[in-house]
């Protein structure tokens, strides 16, 4: 396990230059066409906010009733905009072997490399989505707090653990169509059952609060709330820090054991 991390994190490192280059061009790739080029990469999640905005706080009138409670929008914000990028990797990422053949058979690229390419173009579009909520932030008259120093703190475990998810389940998914089947259709569940458009700590029923906490998209979309809209630290809530912890370990585990087995494998395969 140890040898596989090692060549894991060292393929990595030597073809960091050309993940890089591949990751800009996916963005290029994305863009090219369109008359609003890289503007696409912001209205499509600023629609997402605005139809969630107006149905949960206009329409079923959500958000709190306190009158110095900071605007409904960012707490919504908050949780949406991780969401973006974890659905992203649900889906193209869980299949992105089979958006890059010509890597994996004809360049002989390393394929958990191929994985941070695809993660690490969708954390570029996460960084300006980030940006754009800071200014959310600011725009609902938000003071600078000591507390947003956590935001690069959960980019960067966010990059981390995901990047990791992405290359186990695209070795299955390489070997059976299933796998990536499986998590287009958990998509919407995992949306709707995992703490985005609803605050976790309000469920009434503590079983139920203890397992989403074992829920990594709970705990990202929890975190980024705390750092932007309760201004506390994410860390202060020893549970989800515990349950991230396990499914963090468990999953890495699991991804050294697949790559271990698989990655001579795929390239017959594909």
């Amino acid at each position: 396990m140890l040898k596989t991390l090692a060549d894991i994190l060292s393929d990595n490192w030597h073809w960091r230059s050309q993940i890089g280059r591949l990751a800009v061009f996916e963005l290029v790739k994305k863009s090219r066409g369109a008359v609003l080029s890289w503007a696409w990469f912001f209205i499509k999640p600023a629609m997402y906010i605005f139809c969630f905005w107006f149905a949960l706080e206009i329409g079923l009138r959500q958000g709190s009733t306190d009158a110095g409670a900071p605007p409904y929008i960012l707490w919504l914000a908050a949780g949406l905009i991780p969401w973006f990028f974890m659905q992203d990797i649900l889906g193209a990422g869980v299949n992105v072997l089979s958006r890059y053949p010509y890597l994996v058979n004809k360049i002989k690229f390393p394929l958990s490399a191929i994985s941070t390419i695809y993660v690490t173009a969708t954390m570029i579009i996460q960084l300006m989505l980030m940006a754009a909520l800071f200014v959310i932030y600011f725009a609902c008259g938000m003071p600078l707090d000591i507390h947003l120093l956590q935001v690069p703190l959960l980019l960067a475990m966010m990059f981390i653990f995901w990047d990791i998810f992405s290359i186990m389940l695209s070795q299955l998914s390489a070997v059976s169509k299933d796998v990536a089947n499986l998590m287009k259709a958990l998509s919407t569940p995992f949306f709707w059952l995992s703490g985005i458009i609803f605050d976790v700590q309000s469920i009434p029923v503590d079983w139920i609060q203890t397992l989403l906490h074992f829920n990594p998209i709970t705990f990202f979309a929890s975190g980024f709330r705390d750092a932007f809209y309760n201004q506390v630290w994410f860390w202060e809530n020893p549970t989800a820090c515990l349950g991230f912890a396990v499914v963090f370990v468990v999953t890495l585990v699991a991804a050294l054991f697949v790559y271990k087995r698989l990655h001579e494998e795929v390239p017959d395969v594909l």
